[in-house]
């Protein structure tokens, strides 16, 4: 195994957080006057960076490193998971976007408090902010494990701290002062980044193969497929456009996560156009990935690859990063995983903290002291953006914990709950956009249903193996149907 970072690796680690510090000290120069002007930039966002911080968001480390992963294991019709996510946008700018804007949101569950009021607007924060602390400490975890891996070879608890404090830091440094403002043009940099990371790693391995004929091996071994049309492939044709595509739109319309950077847009046709720019801008970018782990099938096609680290199951780009990554490419790939990391984490602590604000802490402080001032509300944020730094800090160290004493992978588990949570989301969205029915009263019953239903299909509960879109169908029509028993909504 290699030795470590070279003294070129360490000069592109070391210019990249100078760029890092420079441009967060930049970004923190923005005017904030207001928790509007921090969480949604009062919407004066562009909308090509809104679109490109999007599709950083969508990115974390575990896809930076997971979608070669997927190439080399199996073949390229990952690359359907984008096509739904494509019809999914399109969907969610007719519905969702006209009326985000037609009510000025500042996060996507206000719009539950115009059809069944106030406590449906905190329930469905509440569910989000669960979900979202598991999942996003979970991610943070998995970046940390990656860092660690690459920076000191090794995965012991001092150096994930270190990692995860690193990735946690960085985050702050944008979010903390600059609010949205800072965490879109930051995504833009990160992208950047990880995109360059990405097109080296594919020259420089396309190059090693020059005397190879690259197509010919992965046509010979089924590698080229770009459609499933079986009837049970994890991305068939059937499977993306069910489950695959209530989960985009989940993701991409009904996460506060994702939709922060839409509602900062201008008005709602550039906040619709962000969003299908973003899906457009991703497919090359998975293509890029899939391409990686085409071309690291074809280098390994002839040896026996060990994917495992000190007993932690590594992907095969990650094998490659510490047994054969070049001097200096390897500090860039580092660097690669950081941004893509970084741009998961800083965003999530400034939606995290948009919804614990406008949605739970805003209305119960109005209701004590009408007179309170916004600079009290600004305060409060930039408070709660590291009161959510500290909660996913502990959250990741929890996983380390977890994943070394439990058969159960926690990390599984949590990055799991999010989309558990989506069922309940897209249930009680669905029922108050296209129909009459449900009430503040069957808010939280259908939430939980979604989830609880969802979690009951997992094969660890009952032994049942149910692929994940008809899980995604099953949790959703379970959360509509309950919120369907209500007839009159509280507000009409």
């Amino acid at each position: 195994m290699s030795s470590g970072f070279s003294s070129l690796d360490w000069f592109v680690f070391g210019a990249y957080f100078l760029i890092l510090a420079i441009s967060s000290y930049l970004f923190s120069q923005f005017k904030i006057r207001s928790s509007r002007d921090y969480f949604v930039s009062s919407n004066t966002m562009p909308m090509f960076a809104v679109a490109v911080s999007i599709v950083a968001t969508s990115q974390s480390a575990a896809t930076f490193l997971g979608v070669p992963e997927f190439a080399y294991v199996y073949d390229f019709t990952f690359i359907g998971f984008y096509f739904s996510a494509l019809v999914a946008v399109v969907f969610i700018s007719i519905v969702f976007v006209p009326k985000f804007y037609k009510y000025r949101v500042v996060t996507v569950y206000e719009l539950l408090q115009t059809r069944y009021g106030e406590r449906a607007k905190k329930q469905a924060g509440l569910m989000f902010l669960f979900g979202r602390i598991m999942a996003s400490g979970a991610r943070l975890y998995i970046g940390a494990l990656a860092v660690s891996m690459i920076l000191f070879l090794d995965i012991s608890f001092l150096h994930m701290l270190v990692a995860i404090i690193l990735l946690l830091t960085g985050a702050l440094a944008y979010t903390y002062f600059g609010g949205i403002k800072s965490i879109i043009f930051s995504d833009v940099i990160q992208a950047l980044t990880y995109v360059g990371a990405g097109l080296l790693v594919f020259w420089y391995l396309y190059v090693s193969l020059h005397n190879v004929d690259i197509l010919a091996i992965l046509q010979t071994h089924n590698k080229l497929h770009v459609i499933d049309n079986s009837l049970d492939g994890k991305f068939s044709i059937v499977a993306l456009f069910s489950g695959w595509l209530l989960l985009n739109i989940a993701a991409f319309g009904l996460d506060q996560d994702m939709t922060q950077r839409v509602l900062s847009c201008k008005n709602k046709n550039e906040a619709a156009q962000s969003l299908i720019l973003s899906i457009v801008l991703s497919i090359p970018i998975v293509m890029l990935f899939l391409g990686i782990g085409a071309l690291l099938f074809v280098h390994y096609q002839t040896s026996a690859v060990s994917q495992n680290f000190q007993g932690e199951s590594i992907t095969i780009f990650m094998y490659y990063i510490l047994n054969e990554m070049p001097s200096g490419l390897r500090g860039l790939v580092t660097v690669g995983a950081i941004a893509a990391a970084l741009s998961s984490t800083n965003s999530v602590l400034g939606a995290m903290a948009s919804v614990a604000v406008e949605d739970l802490y805003r209305p119960w402080k109005l209701q004590k002291d009408p007179h309170t001032k916004e600079i009290h509300f600004l305060k409060a944020s930039r408070t709660a953006v590291l009161l959510f730094a500290l909660i996913l800090f502990l959250m990741a160290v929890a996983s380390y914990f977890w994943q070394r004493e439990s058969e159960l992978s926690l990390v599984s588990f949590a990055l799991g709950v999010m989309t558990f949570a989506y069922t309940g989301l897209l249930g009680v969205f669905f029922c108050a956009i296209f129909t009459t029915r449900g009430s503040a009263t069957t808010v939280p019953f259908a939430l939980v249903g979604g989830f609880v239903s969802v979690l009951a299909l997992q094969p660890y509960i009952f032994g049942m193996h149910i692929g994940f879109a008809w899980q995604m169908v099953t949790g959703t029509l379970v959360s509509f149907l309950i919120m369907g028993t209500s007839k009159n909504p509280d507000i009409p």
